[in-house]
């Protein structure tokens, strides 16, 4: 073989090597970029449709849950610490008449002291996923029993939160015995609780 030849074989062997190296490099630059595109809309969806991930009101302040679990310092620099966490007693259900299906349910909160104090929250779903209302206080130790939509007719959108709370003549170290009822109705343009008396015939109480 000439000289002349083994050149310009030489030269073919390198822009071969050169094209092949070109390719491959460009399929390593691209792949990343797919994956870190899934895993992040995979990341915002969890995010958005957990309702035991979003925040609530509670008391004025809002309350960022993480898989139904929230900490924060009661004043800055304290050991002490207020915890509020998801209980449960959840009810699926139609809250604001927009055709989806909102979540009702009960968390509690625990400031450092004795009480237990037990909230009603609700998990409004939207088309980006859940926003979450302001509590309603439903008492200190209490024994949450029951959630339900109201069997009243023309209470539309009302649901019953079923609780026992301690009678006049007992501690709060003894279990509660007396069973209370509390009607509550979203107002969907504040994303608030609204009081329903048991017997009312109309729009709920503001």
């Amino acid at each position: 073989m000439s000289k002349k030849i083994q050149v310009i074989v030489s030269l073919c062997i390198v822009v071969v090597m050169l094209a092949v190296l070109y390719v491959h490099g460009k399929q390593r630059v691209e792949a990343p970029t797919a994956t870190t595109d899934t895993v992040t809309q995979s990341k915002t969806s969890n995010v958005t449709s957990d309702y035991k991930s979003i925040s609530y009101g509670i008391d004025g302040e809002p309350v960022a849950l993480v898989d139904g679990y929230a900490e924060t310092e009661i004043v800055p620099g304290s050991a002490s610490k207020k915890i509020t966490r998801y209980f449960g007693n959840e009810l699926g259900t139609d809250l604001d008449g927009d055709g989806d299906e909102d979540v009702a349910f009960i968390v509690t909160q625990e400031t450092g002291g004795s009480g237990t104090f037990f909230y009603a929250v609700a998990a409004l779903k939207t088309n980006d996923g859940y926003v979450g209302s302001d509590a309603y206080f439903l008492g200190d130790r209490i024994a949450p029993q029951s959630t339900n939509v109201s069997q009243n007719p023309v209470q539309v959108y009302v649901v019953v939160f079923n609780y026992a709370v301690h009678d006049r003549d007992q501690g709060f170290s003894e279990q509660p015995t007396l069973g209370k009822s509390t009607y509550l109705k979203i107002v969907p343009e504040t994303n608030e609780w609204a009081i329903v008396e048991p017997d009312f015939e109309g729009e709920s109480a503001q």
